[in-house]
């Protein structure tokens, strides 16, 4: 009833209603429902945001193996959200998750590998849970499995399989991606040199805010790279890309 509620399922869309119900569920131990509670007080949906609160729910449905609530306890241990900041309980969270085919989990958890955060730094361990959420299709495990081909981190440097996880994660509109993407484009890495693609990337890019896209789309316009040559236009991108923070521009 609370996701009826809280999705206008049948029903006027009621995030009031809906939390009244996820609460009702969670206070008879159903893991779903404090999950679910969890995610109310950290938005702010129907009563005050209360990260206390959604720290304490998620804590309850972790424990009862939701693997949900056992990512989300790991980011709140990971970003001191709620609690004390502690890499080590959140690597615990993140792994429970992860061995629990949480694409998330999988994915945080490759990161707390390749940072070394809460465990030994490991590469391969890094690659090997990017790779589980990757083919799951989590666009940040696609990104983060593609930059481990890239650069030859925990594998065999393969500039083709680089492409091949940046084009899947471009195409779910992640902004980083589709920067990789137009870049290989550009320099022939793993794939063919073609201007047309890649300023058709650097644009997609750039237009949800990427810098160093911006950047590269201005160097497009201005060599008359994929595009007809436009100075002007270039201009207007370096002077963009340098109020956003990129020195090189």
């Amino acid at each position: 009833l609370g996701d009826m509620y809280y999705f206008g399922l049948g029903t006027t869309q009621d995030y009031n209603e809906a939390f009244k119900w996820y609460e009702k569920a969670a206070l008879q131990d159903n893991a779903s429902g404090q999950t679910k509670l969890g995610n109310m007080y950290r938005l702010g949906r129907g009563t005050t945001q209360d990260d206390n609160e959604a720290f304490k729910w998620y804590e309850k449905a972790a424990l009862q193996e939701d693997a949900s609530s056992q990512y989300w306890l790991g980011l709140m241990y990971y970003l001191g959200i709620g609690t004390t900041q502690d890499y080590k309980e959140a690597f615990k969270w993140y792994e429970k998750a992860a061995l629990q085919d949480d694409a998330s989990g999988q994915t945080k958890l490759g990161n707390m590998y390749r940072l070394g955060l809460g465990t030994t730094k490991d590469y391969k361990e890094a690659f090997k849970w990017y790779e589980k959420a990757a083919i799951q299709g989590d666009a940040f495990g696609q990104i983060e499995l593609g930059n481990m081909y890239f650069f030859g981190l925990g594998t065999t440097q393969d500039y083709k399989e680089a492409f091949k996880w940046y084009e899947k994660a471009a195409l779910q509109e992640d902004a980083s991606s589709q920067y990789w993407i137009a870049l290989l484009y550009k320099l022939g890495y793993g794939t063919k040199i073609d201007y047309t693609e890649s300023f058709k990337w650097s644009e997609k890019s750039a237009n949800q805010g990427n810098i160093d896209a911006i950047l590269l789309l201005a160097n497009n316009y201005y060599f008359g790279d994929g595009v007809k040559q436009n100075k002007m236009k270039a201009k207007q991108l370096y002077k963009k890309a340098c109020e956003q923070g990129n020195k090189d521009s």
